[in-house]
């Protein structure tokens, strides 16, 4: 459920991601045509056009890279459940968990936010699959459904093969397609209010896959739930990160990032207190259950991101905001994993 759109138009979509524009009297480089097909592939910003592949146009759409967050959130929610143990069964039931909530619900939510943000990709990223015309909407539509349907039949699978009375998992599924619908499509369309857009993608990323992987080895409870939507209070700072992007489009059609309601600089600053003020809650909690060793390995990861926020994202957001992210995210998510084995740990 993420856009990626520059402050400005991109004349030149198809450039480096370090933004470093090429002379138009050079030709591309076969290293530049590598890397732009490459960002294609993954759904990237800053793509390369003139994709013929049916299927590569496919899973451009679904956008492979936001994938990797929702696989990694059920690996913290497997690890929280104190449960997990390395025996070929279980390792066959996180994998298919990973194929719930990485190419199947996340490229659901993706395609979905494409089909109604083609208008906005129309101006920030006209290379996109459905602004270039490279996918027929009725194709689109098609795999949208394709995606659904597969998610919550393989949830309801996991489900049967971990013996639950109540279908936890498949309600989780059912829960997440809604918030990706209510996120992209109108009337809701969260995403036009910068608060709650912001709020609904970053439980997205957190909450719903480590509630998942939680529920598949041990017995999802109200803390869990509650401490993950609480942490995605700094998964909503890492949220507005993507707004920066496409604060030109948002602009021109009415919608309401924070960016747009605050401006850069302020927003930025919103962005990154979030990301780093809630991390440090979570620390604080688990000082409070006695997790002093996790409680000081997460802070230990928090000081790097704070360190980068300042040589890359404060100083300009907009430039530096894929910078930023490739280089600050690992240390979050190995914050979150380090959470996770600390609750798993503590009995929570």
């Amino acid at each position: 459920m993420s856009e990626s759109t520059p402050i400005t138009p991109d004349p030149n979509p198809t450039e480096a991601i370090d933004s470093v524009a090429i002379n138009p009297s050079q030709e591309a480089t076969p290293t530049s045509d590598r890397s732009a097909k490459t960002r294609q592939i993954l759904g990237m910003k800053g793509a390369a056009s003139g994709e013929t592949s049916i299927w590569k146009i496919r899973l451009q759409l679904m956008k492979p890279i936001t994938w990797i967050p929702l696989i990694w959130g059920v690996v913290c929610g497997a690890a929280s459940s104190g449960n997990y143990t390395w025996t070929l069964e279980n390792v066959l039931k996180v994998t298919a968990c990973m194929l719930l909530a990485g190419p199947l619900m996340t490229g659901y939510t993706q395609i979905l936010n494409d089909y109604y943000d083609r208008e906005i990709d129309a101006i920030n990223e006209p290379y996109r699959p459905i602004p270039s015309g490279a996918i027929p909407l009725p194709q689109v539509i098609i795999q949208i459904w394709v995606l659904l349907i597969a998610g919550i039949g393989l949830a309801f699978v996991l489900d049967v093969w971990s013996g639950h009375e109540f279908l936890t998992i498949t309600a989780i599924a059912i829960i997440g397609s809604f918030i990706a619908y209510i996120y992209s499509a109108p009337p809701l369309k969260l995403k036009q209010n910068g608060w709650l857009g912001s709020y609904a993608l970053g439980a997205s990323y957190i909450t719903l896959p480590w509630s998942t992987g939680h529920a598949l080895f041990g017995e999802l409870n109200s803390t869990i739930i509650i401490l993950t939507m609480f942490y995605s209070l700094a998964g909503l700072g890492i949220a507005i990160v993507n707004d920066f992007k496409s604060v030109e489009g948002d602009r021109q059609l009415g919608l309401n990032s924070l960016p747009v309601m605050f401006g850069i600089t302020t927003a930025a600053w919103i962005c990154v207190a979030t990301i780093d003020v809630f991390q440090g809650l979570i620390a604080a909690y688990l000082v409070s259950i006695h997790e002093n060793l996790y409680a000081a390995i997460l802070v230990l990861l928090i000081i790097p991101q704070i360190t980068l926020q300042d040589m890359y994202f404060l100083r300009d957001p907009v430039k530096n905001d894929v910078k930023y992210q490739a280089s600050a995210q690992p240390f979050l998510v190995l914050g979150m994993l380090v959470t996770g084995l600390a609750l798993g740990h503590a009995g929570v």
